[in-house]
Formats: C-alpha cells, structure tokens, sequence
C-alpha cells in the first residue's frame, strides 16, 4: 500500500528508530508498503521513518532496479570523503551539498532474520547513509557544513530562486570606494563653506573657484561611478534589476548633495 511521506515542515515523529525484534507479517507488509511508496513516488530509496514508522527498516533500489530490504542496518566502516550534491524526499525539490564517505560497508538483517553485510561505493553509497540518517532520526540538514546549512535554511524560508539571489549578490562592490571619494569630496565641500565664514572677503574667490572645480570633479565621479557600477553590477545577472534600482538611486541622491552643496555656496561665499 502506497504511504504518505513525512515532509518538511511536519516534524520527524521520532528520535531514532527501534531495532526490528520479532520478524512477523507486519514487518512483512511495512517493507511492502515501502517498495510501494518508492515506486509510486519514482523514489531511489525509503527508510520506514519517512512513512511515520519507528522500526530501523530501510528499503533501496539497486542498479538492476531490484530493491534491497536491510532491517537493523549499522555502518560499520567508511573511507574516502566526498562531497555530493543531494535531494531528500522530505524536503521535496530542495538540494545541498553534503560531505559524505565514497565506500561504506553496512551490516543489517534479511526478511529471514539472517545477518548480511553489503559494501557499497558511490551513488548508491550515498544513498544508504541518507537513509541511514533517518535510523537516528536526523535528515542531511545535521551534516551540512555551517555555511550550507545557512543557505539552505534560507531555501526553506525564502524558497530557493530568493536563497540563491541573497547568497550571490554580494554586499559590498569596488565601486564602493568611488563612493566613499565622492563622500570625502562633499566634506571637503562643507568644510570650505565652514571655512569662508572666517576669512578675509579677498580670499572667497579663491574659495569659490576651489568649490566650482571640485564640483565639476565630483559630477565627473558621480558619471564614473554610475556607468563603473551598472558595468560591475552586470556580472551578477541573478540581482541585475535590484542593483540598478539601487545605483540610480544612489547616483540621484550624490548629485543632489552635489546641487545643495553649490547652492549654498554660491550664496555664502560668491
């Protein structure tokens, strides 16, 4: 019988699963509903936990298609890091990078309470120790690194489109420090028009031709900067529209500065 899976956001019903004691018809019929479910759901694999149940039953498709029924699996060895790009089914379409071993060696029991032990390596590797994260009733979410766990978190509050615009557009950009001289020039701007107030009048021209040509020096950066950073701002296609709203607003209020701060010149000093 096809079974509902457990998906995210609805907690995982328990800490870790139960060891299989007694290897009756019900154990029978749960592994059958989990090769139902897989195949229903076009699914690599299940552990009993992802259809609500607490035994330590996990069921896999191999290479050939046949599934691979392990009660009671343990990991008993491990070699070689990697890292995989995986999917789970509780988290429906959402992926993340996970370190994880290329060869494993899993200890488990058969339908017939018989002792196996299979070695796996690659994909189908990684497939098991998924599966066995769910035995201790964790997801890949625990083996993240803290950074993919950052992301993927917003990938599950944002949804992955929004994640992955917040993690590639960065916050700061070298046209920011055609920023930061423009802001030096406006100070020095101010400070001028401080300064003319206690200065002989024969000395203000001298001032005022300081502020015209350092205004047209400034005009000529707030251009710079305006065609510097939508050029800069092109090589992050996933926040090209954010980022030109943001530089045309930034270049709009430096030259409104720029205006403010000549007007009051003009009148204070010319």
């Amino acid at each position: 019988m096809v079974k509902e899976i457990v998906k995210y956001p609805t907690p995982l019903s328990v800490e870790f699963s139960v060891d299989v004691r007694v290897f009756n018809e019900n154990i029978v019929s749960l592994i059958e509903d989990l090769k139902d479910t897989i195949s229903a759901n076009n699914l690599e694999g299940l552990a009993a936990y992802q259809i609500g149940s607490y035994f330590n039953i996990m069921v896999v498709k191999q290479e050939d298609g046949s599934f691979l029924e392990l009660i009671n699996p343990r990991l008993i060895s491990q070699s070689q890091r990697i890292t995989s790009t995986e999917k789970t089914a509780y988290f429906g379409d959402l992926s993340a990078n996970i370190e994880r071993y290329d060869k494993i060696s899993v200890i488990y029991q058969d339908i017939n309470a018989q002792n196996q032990t299979i070695k796996a390596e690659g994909d189908f590797s990684i497939l098991l120790q998924r599966k066995l994260d769910y035995t201790f009733g964790a997801t890949f979410l625990q083996k993240m690194s803290e950074e993919e766990r950052t992301l993927f978190e917003k990938k599950l509050e944002f949804g992955p489109e929004v994640a992955i615009m917040m993690e590639s557009c960065p916050t700061t950009f070298q046209r920011d420090k055609i920023l930061k001289v423009i802001k030096y020039g406006y100070v020095l701007m101010f400070l001028v028009i401080i300064g003319s107030l206690f200065v002989q009048e024969d000395m203000t021209t001298m001032l005022w031709k300081y502020q015209l040509y350092g205004s047209y020096g400034l005009l000529s950066l707030n251009v710079i900067y305006f065609f510097y950073a939508y050029f800069e701002g092109k090589s992050y296609t996933s926040c090209v529209s954010c980022q030109l709203g943001n530089i045309i607003g930034t270049t709009l209020i430096s030259l409104v500065k720029l205006t403010l701060l000549m007007v009051v010149s003009y009148f204070v000093i010319n």
